[in-house]
């Protein structure tokens, strides 16, 4: 637009502009600078970029769905699979945006959904250790703490996080004043810090077993026919939260330093998104293919015991109930005799 016509904009515009934004006619595909009124990007966001996560995370997704199914690992992948088809998604959405970047809600779904994504990956590393402890250490447990309970402990934590993320990025919504969009940064830093916090924490857990691993295999047991290869696993574990890690502190750089494009370039380029958020996830993610966590963990004791299902605990609670109220019929009748 030259700078004759974009005056005339302004000018004409200046009956409809806002105390917060300003009327710009859209370009092509419905772009319009991070100022103007109707905005959802804070750049003119790349659709071959775009085209090519959404080819990349719907190749991982799909690979990740047959490994589930090949190896029998469904209860222990689906965490994954849900990050890597949230990605699929998000960058989906993100792909149809670009070209019709006037649309909102292509744009805040695609947003909320690339912020929450990493949440999933993150649950699997948990659940991931948690049956490598449980698979591999005799005792079945590190520092006192079971396998099961390692994979419950952390995923909960996750679970917490993954709410206040979703809080903070359903504010940070495109459209919404600075105030709020302000407090939803501050909401989902929150969020990503105690994820990060957590992360740390695990990690320890997991150098622990990796150290008691190392000692096991000097000792005359061995790993008692147990698959090997268990090293070049938790080294892909160990990555995976290095690449999460790089991707929180990049977020949290990101919206520390605030909204002013003079103080803070991050937001306001698409470059530093797809190398410090999209790249690293999907590194994470395409790892699991190369180094399947079934083709680690097989045989006997490579999964949790199933608890009971839901129609086995309703029939216990009725025949609970049945005893009960037996007992206090019994009692009423003056034939229960308490057994001790």
């Amino acid at each position: 637009m030259s700078s004759t016509s974009l005056s005339s904009s302004t000018a004409t515009s200046t009956s409809t502009a806002t105390s917060s934004c300003i009327s710009v006619i859209p370009g092509k595909n419905g772009y319009v600078p991070e100022w103007a009124c109707n905005s959802n990007y804070n750049y003119d966001p790349s659709f071959a970029a775009a085209l090519i996560f959404s080819i990349l995370f719907g190749i991982t997704t799909l690979l990740h769905i047959f490994q589930a199914f090949k190896h029998k690992k469904l209860r222990l992948c689906w965490t994954l699979i849900m990050g890597t088809g949230w990605e699929f998604a998000s960058f989906i959405i993100r792909t149809l945006g670009t070209k019709n970047q006037q649309n909102s809600a292509f744009a805040t779904v695609s947003q909320i959904l690339v912020l929450l994504a990493p949440m999933w990956i993150n649950a699997f590393d948990y659940m991931l250790l948690g049956r490598m402890v449980y698979f591999f250490v005799p005792e079945q447990k590190i520092w006192r703490i079971k396998g099961i309970k390692i994979a419950k402990i952390f995923v909960w934590l996750d679970v917490l996080s993954f709410l206040t993320q979703l809080g903070g990025g359903v504010l940070i919504e495109p459209g919404n004043s600075d105030s709020t969009q302000m407090l939803g940064i501050h909401l989902y830093m929150g969020g990503i810090g105690l994820q990060q916090f957590c992360i740390l924490i695990f990690l320890s857990i997991a150098i622990k077993f990796h150290l008691v691993m190392n000692q096991r295999e000097r000792t005359p047991q061995v790993l008692d026919g147990k698959p090997r290869n268990w090293r070049t696993l938790h080294y892909i574990l160990y990555a995976s939260l290095a690449l999460i890690s790089t991707r929180i502190i990049f977020r949290l750089i990101e919206f520390a330093s605030g909204l002013d494009p003079s103080k803070n370039p991050i937001p306001y380029h698409e470059a530093y998104f797809m190398c410090l958020d999209a790249l690293p996830m999907f590194i994470a993610i395409a790892l699991m293919n190369i180094v399947h966590p079934g083709s680690v963990l097989q045989g006997e004791g490579s999964e949790f015991p199933k608890g009971p299902t839901r129609k086995e605990k309703k029939a216990a609670k009725r025949a609970k109930k049945a005893l009960k109220q037996e007992r206090k019929m019994m009692k009423k009748n003056g034939t229960y005799v308490e057994m001790v």
